[in-house]
């Protein structure tokens, strides 16, 4: 067996332990659970595990087990953690034709955060890269329409990669601050932000001469990592009234000195919300809560659902269609292309044997290939229950118990955490509401029974978010500026879950410290977060490190 799931029952709250080949022990000081304090369960009852190996990630909240979830949650995992391929049959199937990674642990090792990368050409391939390219106009700051909004660095044959891996780089600079890096008792850090490099021939459509430098226009290169996807269904579960209530606090209190995005709240309301824009969309209007951009809403149509079709461009009975760029430049340079047209038959006599799909076999090749990229009614690649299983683990991985629980030096970190206004953004805990799945592309409630997802009501649990955006004005920062307040539960644990020599933390990895990470919220006055790191530039080095002590811990 590969690894162990450790559950926390319901009633008694007593743990449950299972064998494992790598000897996970649990994470219960003296193995009393009903003596410590609510914030070591950073799940809630339903919602927490207890192992801090490399599998910290991946285990299975009480709620799948208590819902007879186990066996779609280990197919789930499966899905999760192995390659897709081109074939047009058999298990994970469907790959293509361009797509960006293969499997989804390519961008979540071990289910965790992305690693940050070297100097050098940015290649998706390597293990652990959970880096995107956010490609965008600098004077809109929307995303550019010739490039799908996550560029694809890989095509199946006779298709080529819309985006030349190969021509874009990533250079880490140094950076120093006010200070000169340095605190006031001679204590020194390191500051390092990344910059990106995409010259127009990476472009294929550039290449081929469908798209013009006049069309590409001014454009940016920023990177985003992938962020850990366990406890998403925890924070799914917070109700909608309350992240209202949480923005309207922020609003009325005043204390950042960037407001709120105006694109999303103003006034007591809401001023933007999210709508599924998928032909099944039921139409409702929900709270931006996933991606740092904050670009989606219920877990049920988020990021996870949406990788799970975009990553591998692999269609399912509710995408059938290709995932591409918005302006529809790929599709006419691969149907103009001489390669790809006298390697297209054979490639689509593969995909459509019984020839369904008559469009994609008359005489005119450019025609059939423009026909194929751009139907909107493929064949499912992925069946539903494939779909379904993966968001039962998805929406059920559980987030580790905080470590070093009865440490004086966490609990000394967690007050100062706290008083130095860190937790201001970094709200320590939220009360789940009741749980009703959302579902706005309506998949999930399209049907009672057989689609059922593992859920978390009336939960207290700790994720160190807000749920809402605020502005740090780091250099190179984010497109945009507007960042989500990361959630901190298991980030401690990054190391050793991916094998990274960095904790890797923020938005691009550029953080190689929980030091780093913090100093980086103070080195702009107009930072949200000037004055908690001023505060936090105040205390004693043994003050200091109890915070980072008490933020590895969580």
């Amino acid at each position: 067996m590969k690894k162990g799931y450790i559950f926390t029952a319901v009633v008694s709250a007593a743990v449950v332990f299972a064998a494992c080949s790598d000897k996970d022990t649990p994470n219960v000081p003296g193995g009393e659970t009903s003596e410590l304090p609510d914030w070591y369960y950073a799940g809630g009852k339903l919602g927490t595990s207890y192992i801090t190996t490399s599998a910290a990630f991946e285990q299975p909240t009480a709620s799948v087990e208590n819902s007879g979830m186990m066996a779609s949650f280990k197919r789930g995992e499966q899905l999760f953690e192995k390659n897709y391929v081109s074939n047009s049959e058999g298990v994970r199937s469907g790959l293509g034709p361009t797509y960006i990674r293969s499997s989804c642990m390519h961008c979540h090792p071990g289910y965790g955060h992305g690693k940050s990368q070297p100097d050098g050409a940015f290649r998706t391939n390597e293990a652990g890269n959970g880096y995107l390219l956010v490609v965008y106009n600098p004077a809109t700051q929307g995303y550019v329409n010739w490039l799908a909004g996550m560029p694809q660095g890989h095509a199946v044959a006779p298709f080529k990669a819309p985006l030349d891996e190969d021509q874009v780089t990533i250079k880490w600079h140094e950076y120093t601050d006010a200070t000169g890096n340095r605190f006031d008792d001679g204590e020194t850090y390191s500051l390092r932000y990344p910059e990106v490099t995409m010259p127009p021939t990476a472009v294929y459509a550039y290449r081929q001469g469908v798209l013009s430098a006049e069309q590409m226009g001014d454009y940016e290169v920023k990177l985003e990592s992938t962020i850990g996807i366990y406890g998403t269904g925890l924070l799914d579960a917070i109700s909608d009234a309350d992240i209202l209530a949480q923005y309207a606090k922020e609003e009325t209190d005043g204390y950042m000195p960037n407001g709120l995005n105006p694109a999303i709240f103003g006034s007591g309301d809401w001023k933007g919300q999210y709508t599924s824009k998928e032909a099944t969309s039921d139409k409702q209007k929900y709270p931006f809560r996933y991606t740092y951009a904050l670009s989606r809403g219920p877990l049920q149509d988020a990021a996870g659902a949406n990788a799970y079709w975009n990553i591998t461009n692999v269609t399912r009975s509710d995408r059938r269609y290709h995932y591409k760029d918005a302006g529809g430049y790929y599709s006419v340079a691969a149907s103009k292309d001489p390669e790809v047209q006298a390697a297209f038959a054979s490639y689509i006599a593969q995909i459509d044997p019984e020839r369904t799909h008559p469009e994609w076999f008359t005489e005119d090749a450019e025609q059939n290939i423009l026909a194929y990229l751009n139907s909107t009614t493929l064949d499912p690649e992925a069946s539903d229950q494939n779909y379904i299983d993966l968001m039962v683990l998805h929406r059920g991985l559980a987030v580790p118990a905080v470590r070093n629980i009865k440490d004086p030096d966490v609990a000394r970190g967690k007050e100062l955490f706290e008083q130095i206004g860190c937790a201001y953004c970094h709200r320590p805990s939220w009360t789940t509401g009741s749980d009703e799945i959302r579902d706005p592309a309506s998949f999930f409630t399209a049907m009672s029974s057989g689609r059922e997802l593992p859920r978390y009501p009336y939960q207290t649990i700790w994720p160190y978010t807000d749920m809402v955006q605020h502005k740090l004005h780091m250099v190179n920062d984010i497109r945009n500026g507007w960042c989500r307040t990361t959630p901190l539960w298991g980030r401690g644990l990054h190391r050793k879950v991916t094998g990274s020599p960095y904790d890797d933390r923020l938005h691009d990895c550029r953080a190689r410290t929980t030091l780093e990470a913090i100093m980086w919220h103070g080195v702009s006055e107009q930072s949200d977060a000037y004055r908690s790191v001023t505060a936090f530039r105040a205390l004693s080095k043994a003050d200091r490190e109890a915070v980072i002590k008490f933020l590895d811990s969580i």
